[in-house]
């Protein structure tokens, strides 16, 4: 029997971790989780069909979805991915990425390194 993979590495090597659990990933381990590594996070939550356009950052980013679904799209690797509740998501820095929130919404925590 295969067992599920709960790390995917993507192309242009975007990394997703996925939460493998049915409670939640609680909020406390994230900000402790940033807090370890020296890095400020922001938390921030969007309504239903909520659309990013395709943009970069000149930074890595580290996202973790809290609640809802979003779904990326990286257009460079004609590739999408959709985070849930848990999931984590790291985009080298100049990786092209758009997103869409899920039909419930979402809230998610991230920052960003050099």
């Amino acid at each position: 029997m295969n067992q599920p993979s709960y790390h995917e590495t993507l192309p242009g090597n975007v990394q997703v971790l996925r939460w493998p659990h049915a409670h939640s990933l609680p909020e406390e381990e994230i900000v402790n989780f940033f807090g370890a590594r020296g890095l400020t996070h922001s938390r921030w939550s969007n309504g239903p069909g909520e659309v990013y356009g395709i943009h970069s950052h000149p930074y890595r980013k580290t996202l973790f979805c809290l609640d809802g679904s979003i779904t990326f799209s990286l257009p460079d690797a004609e590739h999408e991915v959709e985070l849930r509740r848990g999931d984590r998501m790291i985009l080298p820095a100049g990786t092209r990425h758009g997103a869409v929130v899920g039909p419930k919404g979402v809230t998610c925590i991230e920052a960003g390194e050099d």
